[in-house]
């Protein structure tokens, strides 16, 4: 372990004491977002991104460890493991490495090579190699017995032996990948029949690119395409070069043996080498390439988690529609449905009159506060009608995203929480509870769902799936969550909980009505110390016995808060409520130790702002009411809109239209940017300029450079 720790730090520039003291946290098993929040002072600090990190480092190397393990133990099983190899391998810690000194003893199935060798050929393959006969035929012919043929068939299988050794030779593979990371181009190009079928990748039908030049989006797109059949892909150096480096090493004399040891190289690296290394050499830029597409998936997923909440308002939501109507459903300050109907203000039906009628009636009915509507199909043409009319009081309009409500709607959870209801009312349920706190209601769906990533189904899908789990968990620790009003699915993200501890606090929340303090959680029934210390401090209990049961204060640190009352004479209420009081407190004087001054300032944060919501406040926003569709725009024209999805070419962003525009990373800005979240954020509101327009392929190039922002 001491020497992980030494590596984990040379790799992250962390302290070795830091590293060490995170692992044992999470070897003891605390959770990322409980020691990046209640453990500062034994990390040091550490935010849970470095946490992730150091996890992630860990794992690597440990599973770097078990290999070496099976590798050691199979060569060891054969009779060939030397002390040089044994100290090789115990002293590598990089795959590629590790693998190119196994390769020679990994078992394979029977080669050409190999076969080779069960005629008796290895002889003449080291004459072959030493290159210093010159009557080859003759002593190839002594080996002209048995299967081999002839001194052709000699030659031959001593060529195929010398092939392989070429491309077990770790100089070999070494040079090969060199090159491979100086020369390698990208050539794509279109299956031949398939152009119409393809035409969505046109971009690609006779493509060549410098590897190291090809960006994630580019390489994504481009294995999707090859996957589908309709591409057809490959990485090459310069073939030439490649082999006259081979030869170098090889090929030491010009005579009859040197030539066929040159033959033996030339196809060693068309049949073994070149393969071999592009296919190495692909898998490790398609690593690279997703790890740069689930760096922006969990980004864009992590600010939509945060978007701004309208809060406990009761809400009309609707779910518009043309022909099928729009489908309305009311809303208490929980979240809970108290009433659902179609209306049909639009084509073909026109209901108009009746629409309208009985919007007044459900807004004065169930006293509604703000109205939201989803921005699918007949979303521009609702959010007209509704501002149309008149209301006895002033009520917001918002306009939220329904991606990925229709999967909600369909699923168990959602028929777990409505069985009595169809999938329409379900999705415009999710629909209103969107706005009011869209953390709460994300996470009940699949994050692939929710149309914030580029190439999501094209990565590596289990490291997608962990990186979006530990973002949602991330950024509901961040929020922390009602204890009394969370879904089961909800806190089933909390820290320290999972699936049967959540079920378990909704049951007996069902039992025996709300919880009235964050101690009652540990008769909940299977909640060990161990589990409430990781979860206590991220559940709030807005109207509990104690006031800072409403906080980010954990448990743990309660007699430090009632330690500063009792000091200032004051109750721990007094001592929330009055500012004045708690300028009084020197902090300094509450350090003991294993509370510093990290935890203090906590705290302290904390009682300055009790139960705050990082989150920001929600805006209400309105596109131009001139733009209904694409046949609507023209180039100079600067519109409002809301960004829907940031890749690392650049945001894309609603404009009021069936189709999103693009602002191109080059466009985000009047200076270079390397990353569009250094300018724009998801749901951020923004004004954009229209550059082009192409109405055959619908392609929308906008731009922020030189466009005042609000």
């Amino acid at each position: 372990m001491v020497l992980f720790y030494q590596m984990i730090s040379s790799s992250l520039g962390i302290p070795e004491k830091q590293i060490k003291s995170t692992l044992q946290l999470l070897e003891e098993g605390a959770t990322i977002p409980f020691i990046s929040r209640y453990r500062k002072e034994v990390t040091g600090g550490l935010d849970e991104v470095q946490i992730e990190q150091i996890k992630e480092q860990n794992d690597k190397l440990s599973d770097i460890a078990k290999r070496k393990e099976t590798i050691l133990k199979t060569i060891d099983e054969q009779g060939k493991l030397t002390a040089e190899i044994k100290n090789r391998i115990s002293n590598t810690w990089t795959p590629t490495e590790l693998e190119d000194i196994y390769l020679p003893y990994k078992p394979k199935r029977k080669t050409r090579a190999e076969a080779a060798r069960q005629k008796g050929l290895e002889p003449l393959a080291i004459l072959l190699l030493v290159q210093r006969e010159n009557n080859l035929a003759a002593r190839a012919a002594s080996f002209v017995k048995g299967e081999v043929k002839d001194v052709e068939d000699a030659i031959k299988g001593a060529r195929d032996i010398i092939a392989e050794q070429v491309n077990e030779d770790e100089r070999s593979r070494n040079m090969l990948r060199n090159q491979f990371n100086r020369q390698a181009i990208i050539t794509a190009k279109v299956v031949k029949g398939k152009e119409e079928e393809a035409a969505k990748y046109q971009d690609y039908f006779d493509f060549s690119e410098s590897m190291k030049r090809c960006t994630s989006h580019r390489l994504l797109a481009i294995r999707r395409a090859e996957s589908e059949g309709l591409l057809k892909v490959s990485i090459s150096p310069v073939d030439e070069e490649c082999v006259e480096r081979l030869e170098r090493q090889y090929v030491h004399n010009d005579n009859e043996c040197g030539r066929q040891v040159a033959e033996a190289v030339a196809d060693a690296y068309k049949r073994l080498l070149k393969p071999s290394i592009e296919t190495e050499f692909a898998a490790q830029a398609k690593e690279k390439a997703d790890e740069e597409a689930i760096r922006v998936f969990t980004e864009n997923l992590r600010q939509l988690l945060l978007s701004p909440p309208l809060g406990q308002k009761r809400v009309l939501a609707i779910d518009p529609g043309f022909r099928t109507g729009c489908k309305v459903v009311c809303l208490d300050a929980q979240g809970n449905l108290l009433h659902n109907e179609n209306i049909y203000p639009h084509p073909p039906v026109n209901k108009t009159s009746e629409a309208a009628s009985k919007l007044r009636k459900m807004i004065e009915a169930y006293e509604i506060e703000a109205i939201c509507i989803g921005n699918g199909t007949a979303s521009r043409e609702t959010e007209d009608f509704i501002n149309r009319q008149t209301f006895d009081r002033q009520i917001p309009v918002f306009v939220v995203s329904e991606q990925g409500a229709s999967i909600y709607s369909a699923s168990k959870t959602a028929r777990d929480e409505f069985p009595d209801y169809d999938v329409t009312v379900r999705g415009s349920v999710s629909i209103g509870r969107r706005l009011m706190d869209p953390l709460a209601e994300l996470v009940k769906i699949d994050p692939k769902s929710i149309g914030v990533g580029q190439y999501q189904h094209d990565v590596d899908q289990t490291k997608l799936k962990k990186a979006l789990d530990q973002t949602v968990e991330n950024c509901v620790n961040l929020v922390g969550v009602n204890l009394n009003t969370a879904s089961s699915h909800l806190l089933t993200y909390i820290s320290g909980l999972g699936p049967q501890l959540a079920q378990n606090i909704v049951n007996y929340r069902a039992e025996n009505g709300a919880f009235d303090s964050r101690k009652e959680l540990l008769k909940v029934p299977r909640m060990g110390v161990k589990a409430f210390e990781q979860c206590a401090g991220f559940l709030r209990i807005p109207q509990g016995k104690s006031l800072l049961d409403n906080t980010a204060v954990h448990p743990e640190s309660y007699h430090i808060v009632e330690q500063m009352a009792k000091d200032l004479k004051c109750s721990v209420a007094e001592l929330i409520a009055d500012k004045e009081l708690r300028r009084k407190i020197n902090i300094a004087n509450y350090i003991t130790p294993t509370v510093g001054m990290p935890t203090l300032q906590d705290i302290i944060q904390e009682l300055d702002k009790p139960g705050r919501d990082p989150r920001k406040s929600i805006k209400v926003f309105e596109f131009d009411k001139n733009v209904r569709t694409i046949n609507d725009l023209h180039e100079g024209m600067i519109l409002p809109g809301i960004v829907g999805n940031i890749t690392n070419f650049g945001a894309f962003v609603d404009i009021g239209i069936k189709e999103n525009g693009l602002v191109h990373l080059s466009q985000l800005a009047d200076r270079f940017i390397s990353d569009p979240t250094e300018v724009v954020s998801i749901h951020q509101h923004v004004m954009v300029k229209i550059i082009s327009v192409d109405n055959d392929r619908k392609r929308i190039q906008l731009s922020m450079v030189g466009v005042p922002q609000e």
